[in-house]
């Protein structure tokens, strides 16, 4: 089995008016459900706004801190879940049903997936 993540990202901007959230909020817990019942449910979370991020780095060996996201963009990392599951094909269809799941107006969020490397991963 591999662990792959399945990262959510939106727009920067506020949902619109029209977009019933709650609705968009139980279908992906109604997944995250589906998720763990067929055991492949490892973890996942959503994120605050880009602007509570705190970026360190290393400038001369010395660990500096800055406001704000690293990469400003015209969308963020808003959410991601775990998932274990034998093979890409798995990943891509429980991702799929994450687009399913956030869709609004025939269109949804991307949904990006990705092994991990190592333990759990290629």
């Amino acid at each position: 089995m591999t662990q792959y993540l399945l990262a959510m990202y939106q727009p920067d901007a506020a949902p619109p008016p029209d977009l019933d959230l709650a609705k968009v909020m139980q279908q992906v817990y109604e997944l995250e459900a589906e998720m763990k019942a067929a055991g492949v449910w490892v973890f996942s979370g959503g994120l605050h706004p880009p602007s509570t991020a705190t970026v360190v780095q290393l400038k001369d060996s010395d660990a500096l801190t800055t406001d704000g996201p690293y990469v400003e963009g015209k969308e963020h990392l808003g959410g991601f879940t775990i998932i274990d599951v034998p093979d890409l094909d798995a990943a891509l269809e429980w991702a799929r049903k994450t687009a399913h799941a956030v869709e609004y107006q025939g269109s949804s969020l991307p949904i990006e997936v990705r092994p991990f490397q190592g333990r759990g991963g290629h």
